[in-house]
C-alpha cells in the first residue's frame, strides 16, 4: 500500500516524561505506523526497533524525529544507514532536514559527517594508545604514586560492587577513603576509555 511507504521509529529513555511530542511530529509528517521503545540509547535491547526493521520493505522510508532517537553514536548510525541502504530503505530525520538518504545530496552529507566522526574516534584511539605506551615505557600507569596495588584496587572494585561503603573498603585494604574514591573513579574512567577504543 502506498500509505505504508513512510514508517517511523520513536524512542524515549526511562527518565523522560513521555513520547507524545515525537508521535505528534511524526504523525504530522505523515507516518503510517510508529514503533516506540522505552529504553536508553545506550542499550542494544530495543525490541520495537527490531520489529520495525523486520517490517521495513524495499522502497519504504524510515522517519525519525531526530537521529539521537535512532542510534547510540555516529558509528551505530552509520551501520544502521548501511543496513537500510542494503535493503533499499531510505531514512529521513525531522530535526536534521539535511538528512534524507533517498536523495544523493542527503546521503553525501551523512557520509561526510560520518567520516568526520570516524576521524575523531581514530584520533582518540591513537592518543589513548600513545599515552598508555608512554606510561608503560616509564614503568607506571601514569599519575602520582599511589598506595593502591592491583590487588587492593581489585578488592575495592569487588567490595563496591557488593554495595560496601567507602569507609569499610578503606579500612579493609588499609588506605585512606580519598584514595579509594580516586581509584574507583579511575577504574570507571579506564572502562569508559576502553569501551570507546574498542567500540566500532
Amino acid at each position: 500500500m502506498a500509505g505504508e511507504t513512510l514508517l517511523a521509529y520513536a524512542r524515549v529513555s526511562t527518565t523522560e516524561q513521555n513520547v507524545d511530542l515525537q508521535h505528534d511530529a511524526l504523525n504530522r509528517a505523515g507516518a503510517y505506523r510508529i514503533w516506540t521503545d522505552y529504553a536508553s540509547g545506550a542499550t542494544a535491547d530495543r525490541p520495537q526497533w527490531q520489529q520495525c526493521l523486520d517490517h521495513l520493505q524495499p522502497g519504504n522510508i524510515l522517519l525519525v524525529n531526530d537521529l539521537s532517537r535512532l542510534g547510540r553514536n555516529t558509528a551505530d548510525l552509520a551501520g544502521i544507514v548501511k543496513t537500510l541502504s542494503d535493503r533499499n530503505v531510505g531514512l529521513r530525520s525531522l530535526a536534521e532536514p539535511w538528512l534524507d538518504t533517498t536523495s544523493s545530496q542527503g546521503l553525501l552529507m551523512f557520509h561526510f559527517f560520518s567520516a568526520i566522526a570516524e576521524y575523531e574516534r581514530n584520533r582518540l584511539r591513537e592518543r589513548t594508545m600513545d599515552g598508555l605506551a608512554a606510561a608503560k615505557a616509564r614503568g607506571r600507569v601514569g599519575g602520582r604514586p599511589t598506595k593502591m596495588t592491583p590487588d587492593k584496587s581489585e578488592t575495592a572494585r569487588r567490595m563496591r560492587a557488593e554495595k560496601r561503603s567507602i569507609k569499610d573498603i578503606a579500612r579493609t585494604i588499609e588506605v585512606s577513603e580519598a584514595t579509594v574514591v580516586r581509584d574507583l573513579a579511575r577504574q570507571r574512567k579506564d572502562q569508559q576509555v576502553s569501551a570507546e577504543v574498542t567500540e566500532k
